[in-house]
C-alpha cells in the first residue's frame, strides 16, 4: 500500500491483516460416547472447526439444531428416537439450506440414496480418518457435496436401475417374510393376477431370475432390512 507524506514524498507500505477467521460451528449427533469424544478431540485440533453441541438421538438431535443453528451437523444414520434420514428430513424442513454430513458405519445404497435424496450433502464412513473428516465438512459448509468414489459408483447404479413403486415395495418387505402369492393378495386386499404382476414388475426392474434372489439381492442393498422380516 502507498502512503503519500504531507511534504509530497511517498513511502511503500506492506499491510498484513490477521483478522481471525471465524470457525466453521458443528453439531455431533451419535449415539455411540466414545466416537463424539473421538470426533470433538480431531475437531479441536483444527482452529477454524469448533464443536458447538452434541447429540445422543434423532430428538435431540433436531432440538439442539433448532436452539444451536450450527454451520454443519455432523450425522449418524442410525440413531434412537428418530433415525437420521427423519433428522435429516425434519432438520431441512425447518433450515432448507441446512448443511448436513452423514458420518455413519453403513453403506447400503438404499441408505445412501435415501438419506442424499433427503437433502444431506455429504456422506462418509466413520473409517476415512482426519484429513477426510476436515476435507468434507469444509466440502459441505461450502455448499458442495461430498461422497467417496465407492459411494458415487453405487449412487451411480443405484440411479440406473428402474426406482420400485410404493406397492412393489410393500410386496417386496412381505415376500422378505415368505409371504405367498394368495397371502400377499389376502393381506393387501388385491388380486392374486395383481399381486403376481406386482411380482413380475419388480423381478423386471430389479434384473433378478426370482424371488428369492430378489429377497437376497434387496437385503444386500439394504432396500428390506433382517428387522423388517
Amino acid at each position: 500500500m502507498r502512503l503519500q507524506g504531507a511534504d509530497g514524498s511517498s513511502s511503500e507500505w506492506v499491510l498484513h491483516e490477521f483478522a481471525a477467521a471465524k470457525p466453521i460451528r458443528i453439531l455431533i449427533a451419535d449415539d455411540h460416547l466414545v466416537y463424539r469424544i473421538g470426533i470433538r478431540s480431531l475437531i479441536s485440533a483444527e482452529p477454524t472447526l469448533k464443536v458447538v453441541g452434541e447429540a445422543a438421538d434423532g430428538e435431540s438431535a433436531i432440538d439442539l439444531y433448532q436452539r444451536l443453528q450450527p454451520d454443519v451437523l455432523l450425522l449418524d444414520l442410525r440413531m434412537p428416537k428418530k433415525s437420521g434420514i427423519e433428522v435429516v428430513q425434519a432438520v431441512r424442513k425447518m433450515s432448507p439450506d441446512a448443511r448436513i454430513l452423514i458420518v455413519t458405519s453403513y453403506q447400503t445404497e438404499e441408505d445412501i440414496f435415501q438419506v442424499l435424496e433427503a437433502g444431506a450433502l455429504g456422506y462418509m464412513l466413520k473409517d476415512l480418518g482426519r484429513e477426510s473428516l476436515v476435507e468434507a465438512i469444509r466440502t459441505v459448509f461450502e455448499g458442495r457435496r461430498y461422497v467417496s468414489k465407492s459411494i458415487e459408483r453405487q449412487c451411480a447404479e443405484r440411479g440406473s436401475r428402474q426406482a420400485l413403486t410404493a406397492r412393489e415395495m410393500e410386496v417386496l418387505e412381505l415376500l422378505a417374510r415368505g409371504l405367498t402369492n394368495r397371502e400377499l393378495a389376502s393381506v393387501l386386499r388385491i388380486s392374486a393376477s395383481t399381486v403376481k404382476n406386482h411380482v413380475n414388475s419388480l423381478l423386471t426392474k430389479l434384473e433378478v431370475a426370482d424371488r428369492t434372489e430378489a429377497v437376497s439381492y434387496c437385503l444386500a442393498k439394504g432396500i428390506v432390512r433382517p428387522e423388517d422380516m
